[in-house]
């Protein structure tokens, strides 16, 4: 069995079905948005189960990662606020924009949104976009070029959402968080950051 050619077609099945699943969670409008992207990052991470890999590693948490995790989320938040306070005076639009992210899922309770970022959606994604993907390319492509290449797949498959704001956040997260993972080579502080920022600024203490 050729595991290069059957790893390949894996990465390459899970990016296609990544942008499918992201256009079914921004554009159609079917459904309810929190859970649509929970569903779809844990499909994602399902894949991401694969000879050669050791999930018990992704949830082996020291007291470094912790501390670097809550760290890098601290700072990745305060990344945002201050792009916000810029943005919000170099383009018009946006305000409006950012208000249309949070504007998804109107109505779902605060406690839902945050239960599903925290425990769902957060590790989910780390898992299949560090752990799975940007393993693989780093390994054909080099840490740099698999850092950039991940990156810039998590960033276009938000452009189903046909918002310049978001897309541009996604590219700043997925580079940051790829540049944790290229430089710690583990799992678990990436998947405290995106679980603690992420139900931050989408729940606790958005940035508007």
């Amino acid at each position: 069995m050729d595991t290069g050619k059957n790893d390949t077609a894996a990465i390459a099945l899970s990016v296609a079905l990544a942008f499918g699943l992201w256009f079914f969670a921004f554009f159609v409008s079917w459904g309810n948005f929190w859970v649509k992207i929970a569903c779809s990052a844990s499909l994602l991470a399902s894949m991401a189960v694969f000879p050669g890999d050791n999930p018990r590693e992704w949830f082996s948490f020291t007291l470094r990662d912790i501390l670097l995790g809550l760290a890098s989320a601290a700072v990745l938040y305060g990344v945002f606020f201050a792009g916000n306070t810029i943005a919000g005076q170099l383009f018009p639009f946006a305000g409006e924009q950012v208000g249309g992210v949070y504007a998804k899922g109107a109505g779902t309770p605060q406690w839902v949104i945050c239960l599903l970022l925290f425990f769902v959606t957060g590790p989910a994604e780390e898992i299949y976009w560090r752990g799975f993907l940007q393993k693989r390319l780093a390994a054909r492509m080099g840490g740099l070029r698999g850092w950039l290449a991940a990156a810039a797949l998590y960033a276009g498959v938000h452009l189903s959402a046909m918002n310049f704001m978001l897309i541009g956040a996604a590219a700043v997260a997925g580079l940051f968080w790829g540049a944790m993972y290229w430089r710690l080579g583990r799992l678990a502080p990436l998947v405290i950051s995106h679980s603690v920022w992420s139900t931050v600024i989408f729940a606790a203490a958005p940035i508007r």
